[in-house]
This record gives structure tokens, C-alpha cells and sequence, in this order.
């Protein structure tokens, strides 16, 4: 059971992460490629950016524990998860527009977890 506490902890962290990074740059806005250097520490001092980054930091910290517990040939094709959650949050928090295509990809998605999960 601790073992999918671990993988949940690091996909939840994971989309938290992404998230936080998405909120923080829709505050700071689109900038040209070629700022990148000049806007990278601007980006940090966001605070959804940075608290990003840190879930983003700890989710891998979680993940090292779930890739010491189980194959990753079985784990990994499951963070595709990950897209569901986003996909979803983002229809809520950020009132994207979710097209049809999207929805049958994220149930693909789902099929492929349920098959894999089977395994």
C-alpha cells in the first residue's frame, strides 16, 4: 500500500508543480526565446513559479522511492495519469478549452493505464 502512496505523492506533486508554473506564467506573461536569459531570474521570483520548481524537486524525490519498489517499465507508462489530472485541472482552474480530440486522447490514456496496470 506504501508503495502507491509514494507513486501518488509523486504524480500529485508532479501536477502541483505544473500547475503553480502554469499560474505564475500566466501572471508573468509570453516573452521571446531569445529573453530567456534575461527573464530566467524575473521567472524564479514569481512565487507560483518557484513553489513550482520545489513540488517539481520533491516530486522527484518521491519518485526515486516508487522506482526503487516497482519495474519501471510498468511505473512509468502510469505517469501518463499525470496528463489526465492537468488536463482536467486546467478545464477548472484555468477554464481552458478541452476539445473532443483532447477527451478521447485522455481516454486512450486511461485504457492504456488499465492495461498496463493489469500487467
Amino acid at each position: 500500500m506504501i508503495n502507491y502512496v509514494l507513486f501518488a505523492t509523486s504524480l500529485l506533486l508532479a501536477v502541483t508543480g505544473q500547475l503553480l508554473m502554469k499560474k505564475g506564467m500566466n501572471a508573468f506573461g509570453a516573452f521571446p526565446i531569445n529573453q530567456m536569459l534575461q527573464k530566467i531570474i524575473p521567472m524564479f521570483m514569481n512565487p507560483y513559479v518557484f513553489f513550482g520548481f520545489a513540488c517539481f524537486g520533491l516530486s522527484s524525490i518521491f519518485w526515486l522511492a516508487v522506482l526503487s519498489r516497482f519495474e519501471i517499465s510498468m511505473v512509468y507508462p502510469m505517469v501518463s495519469l499525470a496528463y489526465v489530472v492537468v488536463a482536467i485541472a486546467s478545464l477548472i482552474l484555468f477554464k481552458e478549452n478541452v476539445t473532443l480530440i483532447r477527451w478521447v486522447g485522455i481516454g486512450v490514456i486511461l485504457l492504456g493505464v488499465v492495461l498496463i496496470s493489469r500487467s
